[in-house]
């Protein structure tokens, strides 16, 4: 039945994905990080419904007679140097192996997915529905995982996710960990008061699931997303308080397996998983120090890996042993070379920026908005995949580009938003529109906390 289901309703789409190319967005969104094909178990599983779903949608976007190229910009940019590198890194791969030209390809399908969100999503409304699906794509493993364990006492351990860029378990939990902030600040984003309260309750839910995996790794990321949102609280002392909470309750409360796993952050010497990692990263140094230009190859770390290290054990002899960088820009790093990895943090360093700039912006005008809210929200997202990749292999990861092109998206409309000196006039300037003060509308637009829908907007008051 769930297999009918599944494709009842691909196919349903179809024609909505080719006449509007951003519901083809969403639905690949959905495919792409709920994974509603793996919560089947017949032929709908192995169907390649996200590419039937993209062909559908670029053929619409081609076809359309109004349509807007991909958004010019220093990231942009990036992304498209990023896949160029890499592929002509395949020109100068180390060893023998055959190259990983399928591998290539798929990044170049998360590139192309990153770029072609700039294109559809125009408005502060298609913004506003795509993080939507996003973050319930994710929030609905983390309810589901966390209620499932919260009514078996904790004693669930989740080994692996549901599939495609989450399937490992340790890559899952950092998923949830930055579902987190984007269930809270969604939260304070929307005026609608139950969306707000059920976006609340599924928080702890959603923390629970990271403990259940028993990442180490989700869990240094899951306390760095709690920092970030105290620290971009209004009363910082209340917020400290709250997190200090927060945090002890996941101690109080969790399983005992997961702190005695959390206590070996401690005394990593004795941690063998721990020593392989710290020898992985030895190994992705010796290989950049050989070849810093283009790296060793893409996908060739495990391959190479032998070769650059001098002392294996017998498990890496027979290949079993930790053969991955285990640290995303180590991998880049060793795998593409110095200028990816240079480009690859560059995105990061750009989506800081443009959200800092917003921010500062913003609260000349607003005293709550939903631009500040989601200012916070990417950036404790992106700072939480900042440090959960110091411990896996993300480096191309779909969600991590697909945040990039997002965040370039919401500073395009913000500032477009902000612009509009009439509606929303700067604190003290005395411009065109007169005295801040909160007006009414309906829908998205910015209106008065008490209005139903659409966004939390409250201008600031002139002499308040």
């Amino acid at each position: 039945m769930r297999d009918i289901l599944v494709t009842l309703f691909v196919l349903g789409v179809l024609p909505l994905c080719f006449r509007r190319p951003f519901i083809g967005l969403l639905v690949f969104s959905v495919l792409a990080y709920m994974r509603i094909q793996d919560l089947t178990w017949g032929f709908a599983r192995f169907q390649r419904w996200s590419f039937l779903v993209a062909i559908v949608m670029i053929a619409g976007w081609v076809a359309a007679r109004e349509k807007y190229p991909p958004v010019r910009s220093i990231r942009t940019g990036l992304m498209a140097f990023l896949f160029v590198w890499v592929g002509l890194g395949h020109l100068f791969a180390y060893g023998d192996a055959p190259v990983d030209s399928g591998g290539l390809i798929e990044y170049g399908k998360i590139i192309f997915i990153a770029l072609f969100t700039t294109a559809v999503v125009r408005t502060r409304e298609q913004l506003r529905i795509l993080v939507w699906v996003i973050t319930m794509s994710f929030a609905f493993y983390g309810v589901k995982d966390g209620l499932h364990g919260f009514l078996t006492g904790g004693s669930v351990h989740i080994i692996r996710g549901p599939g495609g860029m989450i399937e490992d378990n340790n890559d899952f939990a950092l998923v949830m960990a930055m579902t987190v902030p984007m269930l809270i600040h969604l939260a304070t984003s929307e005026r609608n008061a139950r969306l707000t309260r059920g976006l609340k309750l599924m928080v702890p839910l959603t923390m629970f699931t990271v403990i259940l995996t028993r990442s180490r790794g989700a869990f240094l990321a899951l306390l760095v997303a709690i920092s970030a949102l105290v620290w971009r609280t209004r009363n910082r002392l209340i917020g400290l308080m709250f997190g200090l909470v927060a945090v002890g309750a996941i101690v109080a409360f969790s399983p005992s397996e997961f702190q005695e796993r959390m206590s070996t952050i401690a005394s990593y010497e004795e941690d063998g998983s721990a020593m392989g990692r710290i020898r992985a990263w030895k190994v992705a140094l010796r290989m950049v120090d050989e070849r810093p230009l283009f790296g060793v190859g893409f996908g060739r770390f495990r391959s190479s890996y032998l070769d650059f290290e001098p002392n294996p054990t017998p498990s890496q002899l027979d290949g079993q042993g930790t053969l991955v960088a285990h640290n995303s820009y180590l991998q880049i790093w060793a795998e593409c070379g110095t200028p990816a990895l240079v480009g690859y943090l560059l995105l990061f360093v750009a989506s800081f920026i443009d959200i800092f700039r917003l921010r500062k912006a913003a609260s000349r005008r607003y005293f709550a908005s939903w631009i500040l809210s989601y200012c916070t929200l990417f950036e404790a997202v992106l700072a939480t995949f900042l440090v959960g990749s110091m411990f896996l292999n993300r480096a191309h990861f779909d969600l991590g580009y697909h945040l990039h092109a997002i965040v370039l998206v919401f500073g395009r409309v913000a500032t477009k938003e902000m612009a509009d000196e009439v509606r929303y006039p700067v604190r003290g300037s005395g411009g065109r529109g007169g005295p801040l003060v909160a007006r009414k509308s309906s829908g998205f637009g910015t209106a008065a906390p008490s209005s139903p829908n659409g966004f939390r907007t409250t201008p600031l008051i002139e002499g308040a």
